[in-house]
């Protein structure tokens, strides 16, 4: 590794002859030299792809969520840093939907139809050296995620879907949080009663947040913390975002979730120790179907193993078809991995992913919910399948491939580019005197 700049001298070189050895070297010849092309993909007879159904009833309204952040690094001692997270949550009707050009939409029409349609949020984290007063790093960011999800800005709806989805209120059984690892003592008899949003831990007595029960705190340092928890943070915040539109409707009018179609840009699926909430997502989402209410949620996954994938086998697959990889399939021709161990998605993912291919234009690749896990889905286990199917071909947009416009509008209002909302968010923390200088 080469030495790294200072401040009064440069950073050493990498040598632009170091190659010349490695290229000469005898046994770096020869095993490229039995080096063969690795064998074919899949081949379109072993894709099972199914004709997309038809009948389907198109959904009327559509919620879209999606997240940005920004980590913004001084670049020299004692490297403060800091993480701007904002997400958004947008409505749009189907009816204005139609009266949009998909090709090249105008500026006021766009302007128009997000009116009074969108709502936003917007945190930051204290992530390294960068001090809070009277607490230490590690308790201000767990303050942080508390209070950013009980946002006033949103009228503190999204701590309320947290709480409705961890103490699962929609069955009326007052359960209590179930154990987790306090950030005091870490032993794992931490809980709070039925609703709270605060408490005691039962062993040490130490200060708990509902919100410590994701478990943020098992990556964090006592002075410092991860560029991840930023990331998680923005993911977690997406969902709760897109089931506060869900919950509303729940309490409030339930025959609107008949028409409506919730999408989130990225997969339906939660990873490591947040992954908590899936169970109770689950539970939800098979609650409402048994009651009559089936709920309709995508995510849109733009990158990826599987979206890597679908460039492999899309091109040979018929217009109008989808095909739904199980198990083994995931393991083996996507992860590339031996099938044994648990089933893929069993503990993190909510949805079944589905390949789609609309046309040579609109392929994609979308998570359907299945409600409980199922290790090798079928259509009759997606959850709505076949008005989500019939929603897809109005919700298209031209501008690129694959794309849907709701994903799209939602990533416009929700990002924060590199340049310049990077460059403006660097000034704004250096008023504040938190960030570089």
């Amino acid at each position: 590794m080469p030495f790294q700049p200072g401040r009064g001298l440069p950073g050493e070189r990498a040598s632009r002859l170091g190659h010349l050895e490695v290229l000469e070297s005898d046994l770096v010849k020869r095993l490229r030299e039995s080096f063969e092309d690795p064998r074919p993909g899949p081949q379109p007879e072993q894709v099972a792809w199914d004709p997309l159904p038809v009948g389907g009833e198109p959904l009327r309204l559509i919620f879209a969520v999606d997240g940005s952040l920004q980590v913004l690094e001084d670049e020299a001692p004692p490297y403060k840093s800091l993480a701007f997270v904002k997400t958004a949550l947008l409505k749009i009707d189907q009816n204005k939907l139609s009266k949009i050009d998909k090709e090249s939409p105008h500026p006021f029409a766009l302007r128009d139809l997000l009116a009074d349609a969108a709502q936003y949020h917007a945190t930051v984290f204290p992530l390294r050296n960068v001090s809070v007063s009277g607490t230490s790093n590690y308790d201000a960011v767990r303050q942080t995620i508390f209070e950013s999800l009980r946002d006033p800005s949103l009228e503190r709806q999204v701590l309320e879907t947290f709480k409705w989805m961890v103490y699962e209120q929609w069955d009326g059984a007052k359960k209590e949080l179930p154990l987790f690892e306090c950030p005091h003592c870490e032993r794992t008899v931490a809980t709070l009663p039925y609703n709270a949003e605060q408490g005691q831990c039962r062993a040490c007595g130490g200060h708990l947040f509902v919100t410590d029960m994701l478990g943020f705190h098992l990556d964090m340092g006592a002075d410092s913390a991860p560029n991840t928890i930023a990331t998680t943070y923005m993911s977690v915040h997406e969902t709760l975002l897109l089931f506060t539109g869900i919950r509303h409707f729940w309490e409030n009018n339930r025959e609107m979730l008949r028409h409506s179609l919730f999408v989130k840009d990225g997969p339906l699926s939660i990873r490591a120790q947040y992954s908590k909430l899936v169970n109770p997502i689950r539970r939800f989402l098979v609650y409402a179907r048994d009651h009559g209410y089936p709920i309709y949620i995508i995510g849109q996954e733009k990158t990826g193993a599987f979206f890597d994938h679908l460039q492999l086998i899309g091109a040979a697959a018929p217009d109008g078809s989808f095909f739904i990889p199980g198990d083994k399939y995931v393991k083996e021709q996507i992860q590339h991995r031996p099938d044994r161990g648990a089933a893929y998605g069993k503990d993190t993912n909510y949805a079944a992913k589905v390949f789609v291919k609309l046309s040579d234009y609109h392929k994609m690749i979308i998570n359907i919910p299945t409600g409980e896990f199922v290790i090798d889905p079928k259509e009759a286990d997606l959850l709505g399948a076949d008005r989500i199917f019939a929603t897809l071909p109005t919700i298209l947009s031209s501008r690129f491939e694959g794309a849907l416009l709701p994903v799209e509008l939602a990533h416009g209002l929700a990002s924060l580019s590199t340049y310049p909302s990077a460059h403006i968010l660097k000034i704004f923390s250096e008023l504040k005197g938190v960030g570089t200088k």
